[in-house]
């Protein structure tokens, strides 16, 4: 079999700019303009989007809507410098510091929301 590796998966976004802003900013993602919107590129693997006035084809049966994603991303630096990033941008803490399971095994996380609601968080592996 060949190796499988992650690409992409799709978030809708209820307003692009806001949105863009926030991955942007917050998440520090790479824009990639699309059509009406943009996607959120971080490194090898990218967020693709649907939003206002443009959802792409073919679709999943049961298309997310704003608000809908649960995503994890892996923050390399301490639990602490994630706090204090997420506080500077003004961005509330739902819940964490815990201990989480992820790709590369346990980790200390921290979640929080992007604009639309979406469940996000952030690991960091190793030192807490």
């Amino acid at each position: 079999m060949a190796a499988i590796t992650f690409d992409h998966c799709v978030i809708h976004v209820g307003d692009w700019q806001r949105s863009i802003a926030f991955y942007r900013d917050v998440l520090g993602a790479e824009i990639v303009p699309n059509g009406k919107g943009a996607h959120f590129r971080f490194g090898p693997a990218q967020l693709n989007t649907h939003g206002p006035d443009q959802i792409g084809h073919p679709r999943a049966q049961m298309p997310v809507m704003p608000g809908n994603s649960d995503i994890c991303f892996e923050w390399h630096g301490d639990i602490e410098g994630a706090a204090a990033h997420l506080a500077r941008h003004q961005v509330p803490v739902e819940l964490g510091p815990v201990q989480r399971s992820g790709a590369r095994g346990t980790g200390t996380s921290l979640y929080f929301r992007d604009p639309d609601g979406s469940l996000l968080e952030f690991i960091v592996y190793g030192k807490a």
